[in-house]
């Protein structure tokens, strides 16, 4: 039981410091702090209150001491607080010890989603062969995403039922990309050759089924020199992929039609597991690939006579679904954490 303090007497202030030594819990501090501050019967409120009935002098020296005294309670009630919220040598031994026999708990930690992993070593692999790596923005000009590639205006790829067009009144067109080709175009005008690069991002078109998707991943290469020949575009992406997906991997060469290619070559892998709902039967299309039009070439002021090469272009998440044996490609695009965690 508190006894109240009388507002001018130094022993009650020594009493509420020894109350707070004594107590038994944060409950009983609180007690005692209501009592010396409280705001309108607390001790310490009182005695300030009483103040303006001293003389100046005395109320200096009187309020200098009430000063110390509201110091040291608080200080008091601080240590005290501290020291019983902090558990004592006997908590600690019967409720908080440690048994080193247990095993740590799992603790999850994210990584990398497939694809973008996958981008990286790609990065990394042709990186190893001189490509230099480029990207640029996944809203293009018509006219870069088509013209200057070759594409004739009334080719099927500008149909809307193929590209998404953006409507921009007054402007010139625009569309989300459909490959990454327009970054070749940019960089091919920036860069004076002999040069070699791969070109990774998002592209857009208007598929959906398990072997297309509305977005997905692509990554396109370009190599210009003097002497580029189809023996070093397939030299390259033999070496390239095998590395990425695996030595023991198949692939074919068919011949093939792309405007801005001539020429023009689509490049098969073989399916190592069963795939019976494929249209390709056991082989899997996964890009396609050809020595450079001169047309191109010359929209980049670049001239046909004296440099060539060649070009390819490939989905990030075709070469994932044979190296990991994932039947549908919207797999990657659901979130699934069954399927995430996996890899």
């Amino acid at each position: 039981m508190l006894v109240p303090a009388m507002p001018n007497d130094s022993h009650s202030w020594a009493n509420f410091i020894s109350q707070i030594q004594s107590a038994n819990n944060t409950a009983e501090l609180d007690s005692i702090e209501h009592a010396v501050f409280g705001r309108k019967n607390g001790a310490m409120t009182l005695a300030m209150q009483a103040l303006k009935n001293l003389k100046d002098e005395k109320r200096k020296s009187q309020a200098k001491e009430l000063n110390t005294q509201k110091v040291t309670i608080s200080t008091a009630l601080e240590e005290r607080r501290s020291e019983l919220v902090r558990p004592s040598e006997d908590v600690l031994v019967t409720q908080d010890a440690l048994d080193v026999t247990l095993n740590l708990p799992h603790t999850k930690s994210g990584h990398l989603h497939l694809v973008h992993e996958f981008i990286a070593q790609v990065e990394e692999v042709f990186g190893r062969m001189g490509f230099d790596v480029h990207y640029g923005p996944e809203i293009e000009t018509e006219d870069l995403n088509f013209t200057q590639l070759n594409i004739p205006e009334d080719h099927p790829a500008r149909d809307t039922q193929d590209t998404f067009w953006i409507k921009e009144k007054g402007k010139e067109k625009h569309v989300l990309r459909t490959h990454t080709s327009p970054v070749q175009i940019r960089y091919m005008r920036s860069h004076t050759p002999p040069f070699s690069a791969i070109f990774p991002g998002k592209v857009y078109r208007k598929d959906a089924d398990a072997t297309h998707s509305p977005m997905f991943h692509q990554f396109e290469g370009l190599m210009i020199g003097k002497d580029i020949s189809v023996a070093n575009l397939k030299a390259v992406l033999i070496t390239g992929l095998r590395e990425l997906i695996g030595r023991d991997v198949e692939f074919r060469f068919r011949t093939g039609f792309f405007p801005f290619t001539e020429p023009s070559l689509e490049m098969d892998m073989m399916w190592q597991g069963d795939l019976e709902d494929s249209r390709e039967g056991k082989w899997l299309e996964m890009g396609g690939c050809g020595m450079v039009h001169p047309n191109v070439l010359r929209n980049c002021n670049i001239d046909p006579e004296q440099w060539q090469g060649f070009a390819f272009g490939f989905g990030i998440e075709r070469p994932l679904m044979i190296k990991h044996q994932i039947p549908d490609l919207r797999a990657f695009f659901q979130g699934d954490l069954r399927f995430l965690e996996q890899f």
